[in-house]
């Protein structure tokens, strides 16, 4: 693996910690003061910096070390995180997420934004207000010693140093006692980490007495060669700060335990310590540069380069042991990795274009499969032969199979709506409001193609809410309301298919304002007589827009036509319900994959159609007597005592120039997102299947009130019935007939 690779797989692993820093910043933004909280958020910016140290990335590096520390403050309750702290760190998780873009693609971040916000956490981590002037030149580090010279609280008493410069003046440089103790875990050397490295390191900070505690060292029978034994007490005088000092450990912090205390200078410790001479300049490729050590810490520092000969003797004895015990050996070892297995869960990063490739793979294999059961069906009458039995078998694999690979590509739309509560400050902030974004069921799974394609629509839609639907604060307050807005963003499963609402408490859709900017622009006339529901879908409009001027959100006209056309592309649908006053709720409907599809194979005029089975209720064979006529050319059927309309699907498709019978056909009672119930009229109904999903746009044009097309098991290509689009058509909408269906049958 080269460093390219390696530094990609940083990258990646960058968006996961971002991912967290913002959930968990989020969380302490709405009260929740859990211990485990606070450091979650922590370890996520200390393992960008400690990543971004190892390649060299300075401006990253620096930022989140300022960001760490301004952490590290909250960490220890010296820093109460009330809104005003957290809105500063909300914007310094904003910056950080940029710095991390710019270090993977190029470019840099505005030297203005990053220094105005290093500011604002130095003076927090400072106990300040977040300053309006300029800040010190060099930033204090948290740890550093008190400013005055009498022992504090601790007993430590500043050590001065005197420099006899050139007869002019003396400096004084403070020197500080820290007692250090370090204990390794086992993961710390498996991650190829060594004690001996990092306490060279550490010597290179000041004066250093080390104690080697050996009181865990068990007998030689009993010791385990990957385990740790050994920890060290450590006595460092140095200028440095309690950061520099930390930081010798920062790529092994959490494979350790370690504590760093600032503590008055007292004598060693009585440790067991173990004589071996050991030169430092054998482990630098630089020896020149190294001062020459103290006795005692190259005989605590060789220490840990005996558990190389230790764990050597130790595999020895093993090794006589496992000729006489081999299989109680093998038994202990799939025991201990069952427990590992079960107690730890495993991931592994695949290549985004392999599992699509995969999907595509199993996708053929169901066409084939159902090609292969039809063969057989077509050629063997009785049915009972173990040729069928077998495809029943084969049948039951490959719909196993799709599910599970289906199922590597369910993610949580987590992601998604964190990248929308930044979105939300961004803007509240242009536009001078105060808004909060509540998400419920960020952990709702989808395909990950339609995760990729919903963050466009839905960063119009929260723009949108956020520069129209709610008010400013003021009017907010002369309305009786919170002077603060509430956008609500929730996902959930229904019907086999995803739901995300949008809804926000503001002031809902001015209609008389919507209708006459409709008819400015000549969307609609005058003298037009339109629903509510009819008169809120114009802002879906191209080029409509309600906004008196063009700003740096919105006035263009540009954005929710966006958001219509992207969610169509989807095969999904959008709603909008408003109250004027109260607010208004935009609810999108969208496939939870676009590979698979459950379908039931009806056949209309001749043609085959696939109707989605997440929309059937149910199926009925009509009778006369239930058939009622309603207006000219109207009907409807009874069901249970309730009427529903009936539509017929290939008069709606234009299959037909007439109204078939009912009586000759069979009703599918579908549910349709926003028109309720409808019972659509085919003539026959073929089975249940399940259909590959095969985009038809892509591969030819885009056909009214179909969503996509399939191949059937004998070779022929079906078309996938739009259910919302053809509801919408019995009801008066126009399905926009670009060309006849027969072109595309």
């Amino acid at each position: 693996m080269d460093m390219n690779e390696i530094k990609e797989i940083f990258f990646q692993e960058c968006e996961e910690q971002l991912a967290e820093l913002e959930s968990g910043l989020l969380k302490l933004n709405d009260g929740d003061r859990d211990p485990e909280t606070v450091n979650a958020v922590f370890r996520a910016v200390h393992s960008i910096k400690g990543g971004a140290g190892a390649f060299g990335l300075e401006e990253l590096v620096a930022f989140a070390h300022v960001f760490e520390t301004t952490l590290d403050c909250v960490r220890s309750n010296k820093l109460e995180p009330n809104q005003d702290v957290l809105k500063v760190m909300l914007k310094s998780a904003d910056v950080l997420a940029d710095l991390v873009t710019c270090s993977r693609d190029g470019g840099s971040v505005e030297e203005s934004r990053t220094r105005g916000l290093v500011k604002e956490l130095e003076a927090l981590a400072n106990g300040e207000a977040p300053p309006a002037a300029e800040a010190p030149k060099a930033a204090k580090p948290v740890a550093a010693a008190p400013a005055a010279k009498p022992t504090d609280e601790s007993g430590f008493q500043p050590i001065p140093f005197t420099f006899d410069g050139f007869g002019e003046e003396e400096e004084v440089v403070d020197q500080f006692t820290y007692d250090v103790t370090f204990k390794p875990t086992r993961e710390l050397y498996s991650k190829g980490n060594e004690a001996a490295l990092l306490l060279r390191d550490l010597s290179r900070l000041g004066e250093m007495n080390i104690a080697c505690d050996m009181d865990q060292l068990p007998t030689l029978e009993s010791m385990d060669p990957e385990a740790s034994y050994f920890g060290w007490k450590i006595s460092i005088t140095t200028p440095k700060s309690e950061d520099e000092v930390r930081a010798v450990f920062e790529f092994a912090e959490w494979d350790c335990e370690l504590e760093v205390k600032l503590t008055e200078a007292s004598a060693d410790e009585e440790l067991p310590m173990i004589p071996v001479p050991f030169d430092l300049s054998a482990l630098d490729d630089e020896p020149a540069e190294i001062a020459e050590p103290q006795p005692d810490v190259a005989a605590a520092v060789a220490a840990a380069e005996t558990v190389n000969s230790v764990a050597k003797a130790v595999n020895a004895a093993v090794e006589k042991k496992e000729a006489s015990a081999a299989a109680t050996a093998a038994a202990a070892a799939q025991n201990n990795a069952a427990a590992a297995a079960s107690s730890v869960g495993q991931t592994i990063r695949v290549d985004l274009d392999r599992v699509d490739r995969l999907i595509n793979l199993v996708g053929e294999l169901v066409i084939n499969q159902a090609m292969l059961s039809q063969s057989v069906i077509e050629n063997d009458n009785n049915g009972t032969s173990s040729i069928n039995m077998g495809l029943e078998e084969l049948q039951q694999l490959t719909r196993e199979i799709q599910d599970s690979v289906m199922a590597i590509r369910a993610q949580p739309v987590k992601p998604v709506f964190q990248r929308m509560s930044r979105i939300v400050r961004e803007v509240a902030d242009m536009v001078g409001k105060q808004i909060r974004l509540v998400t419920e069921g960020e952990n709702t799974e989808v395909d990950k193609t339609v995760i990729d394609k919903i963050a466009e629509p839905l960063t119009h839609m929260i723009r949108n809410a956020v520069d129209h639907g709610i008010e400013s604060p003021e009017k907010r307050e002369a309305a009786g309301k919170d002077p603060e807005g509430t956008i609500k963003l929730s996902a959930k499963h229904r019907s086999g298919r995803i739901l995300i609402e949008l809804q926000d408490d503001g002031a809902g859709i001015n209609r008389e304002r919507v209708k006459q900017k409709a008819i400015d622009n000549d969307l609609i006339s005058p003298d037009a007589n339109l629903s509510d529901e009819e008169i809120d879908n114009l802002i879906f409009a191209p080029g409509f827009s309600t906004a008196d001027k063009i700003s740096d959100i919105s006035g263009r006209g540009v954005g929710m036509d966006v958001v219509k056309r992207s969610i169509q592309a989807l095969g999904g649908r959008i709603s909008i319900s408003s109250r004027p006053g109260l607010g208004s709720t935009f609810t999108m409907s969208l496939p939870l994959t676009l590979a698979v599809l459950d379908g039931m194979v009806v056949t209309v005029a001749g043609q085959t159609l696939v109707v989605p089975l997440t929309a059937i209720v149910e199926t009925l064979q009509p009778e006369a007597a239930a058939i009622h006529s309603f207006g000219a050319n109207q009907r409807l059927i009874s069901i249970r005592n309730s009427f529903c309309p009936l539509v017929d699907v290939g008069r709606i498709l234009n299959f037909r120039a007439n109204q078939a019978n009912p009586v000759d056909g069979v009703a599918l009672l579908v549910e349709s997102e926003g028109g309720g119930q409808r019972a659509l009229m085919v003539d026959a109904i073929q089975g249940q299947r399940q259909v590959v999903i095969k985009s038809l746009e892509a591969n030819y044009t885009h056909v009214p009130g179909i969503a996509a097309a399939t191949i059937l098991g004998d070779g022929r290509v079906a078309l996938i019935l739009d259910v919302d689009a053809v509801v919408g058509a019995s009801r008066g909408q126009s399905m926009k007939p670009e060309m006849s269906l027969a072109a595309a049958g």
